[in-house]
């Protein structure tokens, strides 16, 4: 099977709510709190070092048994900008995607270099949902 990095639409960053321990790397994320600053629409989004999910998207995973995944909750707010600059853009349910597998061996995964990466079936699966704005290259790691 193919596998390939997926860099997401980063859309914003992390709120006020956060609970974060920035003393290790990648910071460890107890409560995530992901506050928009925009959307181009894509149903998976990031700020280092997590990722989210559209609910359709966690939905489509859990029924495939895809591998190395895991959901939790999360608080998405808005930013002033996104008010502003995107006024009546309504967001879907997102959630929490933790990808906890073994690049290249799981459908999801991390790499060495802490860019997520994810088999040629979580592509397929999630292509239908929009990950356009997203980059893709292929994975030549073990």
């Amino acid at each position: 099977m193919k596998y390939y990095y997926l860099e997401p639409e980063v859309s914003g960053g992390f709120g006020d709510n956060i609970i974060i321990d920035p003393s290790v790397h990648p910071p460890l994320i107890s409560r995530l709190h992901f506050e928009f600053d925009g959307w181009l629409g894509d149903s998976m989004v990031a700020s280092f070092p997590c990722f989210l999910v559209t609910e359709d998207v966690k939905a489509v995973i859990l029924k495939g048994s895809f591998s190395g995944v895991t959901f939790d909750d999360v608080e998405v707010t808005t930013s002033e900008l996104f008010d502003e600059m995107q006024p009546d853009q309504k967001l879907p349910p997102f959630v929490w995607l933790k990808a906890n597998g073994d690049a290249g061996r799981d459908d999801f995964g991390i790499a060495e270099d802490l860019r997520l990466v994810v088999s040629e079936r979580v592509l397929d699966a999630l292509k239908p949902f929009g990950i356009s704005n997203a980059l893709i290259e292929p994975f030549e790691g073990s």
